[in-house]
């Protein structure tokens, strides 16, 4: 029981792999509330993604969610086992659904992008957005050290990995291997939105080892992509990771984004004020 030290916990410590809150809060400027958790018998926070209880995954964690048509959906990573910094081995990349606002959820077999033996599939870690009738998808090699890769399916086909396209620099095909990197690594825990206000998408993440969270803009999810503005700097943040933008928050000249620290192991809302370039 109790804290578990910084990085991820021991089961000792009542290690949850993921937990939800919910929140309310539209005006960000003042902070994020939360105003509560899917919670266990005891009112803590319950694991609302289970494990398969499988012997090779240590963990099951989220990484992108979106709203559609009703349904809640989830991008997330079966981790098989930890390395160095910076690189871990997934058993595939998944998407799990809620059709009840968050409380509980189901993991497809048909949803899941299995990793290769040579773990390098490039759709493990995922980041959402929707632009039309389409769902997209990024998706990058386990770890923080490899390329973006771009998919799409209709809103209908979202939980069937079998029906997702993948864009390939001149269009878009059926088959994975055709995929071309549409935003060059390294690309750690990426986040993507449409701001209403500039009229661009954005994309924010981490450059492992650079030590900084990357905002990056294009006018297509396609793009080109620009090279990359730092949002925020490892050297006021040591340990920094992720970047994940608010989507209440992007009708106006700033955004707000999640950022994790390794120490002390916790997660904070930033701000950042953007200007366009004369």
């Amino acid at each position: 029981e109790g804290w578990g030290g910084e990085g991820g916990g021991p089961d000792s410590a009542d290690w949850r792999c993921n937990v939800l809150a919910f929140s309310r809060t539209r005006d960000l400027s003042q902070g994020l509330i939360l105003d509560g958790v899917v919670a266990r018998a005891d009112g803590t926070a319950a694991q609302v993604i289970p494990r398969d209880r499988r012997r090779d995954e240590v963990t099951v964690i989220p990484n992108s969610g979106i709203a559609v048509e009703g349904g809640q959906y989830v991008q997330y990573m079966s981790v098989r086992e930890w390395g160095p910094p910076g690189w871990w081995h997934t058993n595939y990349g998944g998407m799990a659904v809620s059709r009840d606002g968050g409380v509980t959820w189901d993991k497809p077999r048909g949803a899941r992008w299995i990793n290769r033996a040579e773990r390098d599939d490039p759709f493990q870690m995922g980041a959402l957005a929707r632009d039309g009738d389409h769902v997209y998808l990024f998706g990058t090699t386990n770890g923080r050290h490899g390329d973006a890769y771009l998919a799409r399916a209709e809103i209908a086909d979202i939980l069937d990995a079998s029906a997702y396209d993948y864009f390939t620099g001149r269009g878009w095909v059926r088959d994975e291997s055709a995929a071309v990197a549409v935003l060059p690594g390294p690309v750690g825990e990426l986040s993507v939105a449409y701001s209403v206000h500039w009229g661009q998408w954005l994309a924010l993440h981490l450059d492992d080892p650079g030590g900084v969270i990357l905002l990056r803009t294009a006018d297509r999810l396609e793009g080109p992509w620009s090279v990359g503005e730092v949002a925020v700097s490892g050297a006021r943040f040591p340990g920094l990771y992720g970047g994940y933008l608010h989507p209440w928050a992007l009708d106006g000249p700033d955004i707000y984004y999640l950022m994790s620290q390794w120490g002390p192991y916790n997660v904070f809302l930033l701000r950042s004020h953007l200007t366009r370039d004369r």
